[in-house]
């Protein structure tokens, strides 16, 4: 079989989100990626993604539409469109929309395989669950 070098929203692996869906573009199941992930996500008005790590992944955070609260470890700043934030492997992140428009970023991480888990929740660890109000 003829490997998928062009991937069309239709084609990608498609993840409900609070209402929303999140496009894997990259990965896999979807194309002959080996090193990389790709998933145009949108975050609801409100909503977020909790204190996190990707134990054996690395994570560009690149905002594409609206602005983002992003934390790396204890550091919180705004991201606005254009704007990234880089979260090595294994370190504490989360993503957060304050605001009353969806926000639209662009997750992209490496390797496209882990051999532990994806994702390892700390929220109601902390300090991670005392960061925000």
């Amino acid at each position: 079989m003829k490997p998928n070098r062009f991937v069309t929203e239709a084609e990608a692996l498609k993840e409900a989100y609070k209402g929303r869906t999140n496009f894997w573009m990259v990965r896999p199941e979807v194309c002959e990626a080996r090193d990389l992930q790709v998933c145009r996500a949108v975050l609801p008005a409100g909503e977020g993604h909790n204190f996190h790590t990707h134990p054996e992944l690395e994570e560009v955070i690149y905002v594409l539409e609206g602005s983002v609260e992003q934390w790396v470890e204890t550091e919180k700043r705004m991201l606005r469109p254009g704007e990234v934030a880089h979260i090595p492997k294994g370190v504490v992140h989360a993503t957060f929309n304050p605001t009353d428009a969806d926000a639209v970023i662009l997750a992209i991480l490496s390797p496209a395989a882990a051999q532990g888990p994806f994702l390892v929740d700390v929220s109601q660890e902390e300090p991670w669950r005392g960061l925000r109000p």
